[in-house]
């Protein structure tokens, strides 16, 4: 009785050992890349809960004998000097962040859908120089922009930051929203406009409530760029009750000492509304970035 043994070709059975190869290689990446964003993270809030002497402990105590939640009440607490100051700090990055988020929302949106939509002259050059503004990094445009806010009576108020947030925000979020508009097929558009739809009407039934992983994606980018920025917010603003909060936290500095588990907390707070906005609606932002970069 004879028996017959399959087996698979010498070629194929490379080919499987090479992308298993690359496969846990990229395994192995992830859990790397995990590990260095997760890390200070980690870090900052084991910090946090430490005893200033315990703090400043070498070699490092990675756990602390007796964790406390000081520094977060201090923070918390709008009966002291420390906490106004958080507090204040806090809403000012939130009011900066939205106000930001929502005007870059409202102009990006029909700015991509012009781009997208219509042809008229130089809208190519227009759209590629649009996105020019991002070739250079921000601090070319500090000074002359610190001059025009003072010339225009901005300076040290948060309108300053919001319209300089917006030069930054706008090209980014008009390129992602165009490439999310132009996977949508126009012929949807058609048929409404068949059945007795405006251009406008189509726009808002149709094309809006597709394409609003492409606008929560671009919410999100806005959110965070003004949430984090903190150069230009260093420039524009010097009075306390202007200041955000990339800002406002280097109050735990001083000449002779710092505070480094109320730094820790106030910066482990700072981090908190980016890492539930960006872990909520992530889906989001994900299918954005994916359906705008392919064509169909």
């Amino acid at each position: 009785m004879s028996t017959i043994v399959e087996t698979a070709p010498r070629g194929q059975t490379r080919r499987r050992m090479r992308v298993d190869g690359w496969r846990w290689a990229g395994r192995i990446f992830l859990v790397f890349m995990l590990l260095y964003t997760a890390l200070p993270m980690i870090w900052m809030l084991i910090t946090s809960i430490k005893s200033g002497f315990a703090a400043m402990q070498f070699p490092p105590q990675w756990w602390p004998d007796q964790p406390t939640l000081a520094s977060y009440q201090k923070l918390l607490d709008p009966q002291n000097s420390v906490g106004q100051d958080f507090l204040r700090f806090f809403w000012n990055s939130l009011f900066v962040s939205t106000v930001t988020t929502i005007l870059s929302v409202i102009v990006a949106v029909p700015a991509a859908y012009a781009f997208s939509r219509f042809s008229f002259p130089g809208r190519n050059f227009l759209f590629f120089s649009v996105l020019l503004r991002n070739m250079f990094p921000a601090v070319i445009f500090l000074v002359p922009l610190f001059i025009l806010m003072r010339v225009l009576g901005l300076v040290n108020t948060h309108g300053s930051l919001i319209l300089t947030y917006l030069t930054f925000g706008l090209p980014l979020a008009i390129w992602l929203l165009k490439g999310f508009y132009d996977n949508i097929p126009v012929q949807l558009e058609q048929a409404a406009r068949i059945d007795g739809a405006t251009r406008f009407q189509a726009f808002i039934l149709i094309v809006m409530p597709l394409s609003t992983p492409g606008i929560i994606a671009t919410a999100i980018y806005s959110f965070i760029g003004a949430w984090n920025e903190y150069i230009y917010a260093y420039t524009f603003l010097s009075k306390n009750d202007q200041l955000t909060l990339p800002v406002g936290i280097q109050r735990f500095f001083s000449e002779n000492t710092t505070d480094f588990p109320g730094l820790m907390a106030a910066s482990f707070m700072m981090s908190v509304p980016v890492v539930v906005l960006f872990l909520v609606l992530q889906r989001y932002f994900v299918r954005a970035l994916t359906e705008g970069a392919v064509k169909h």
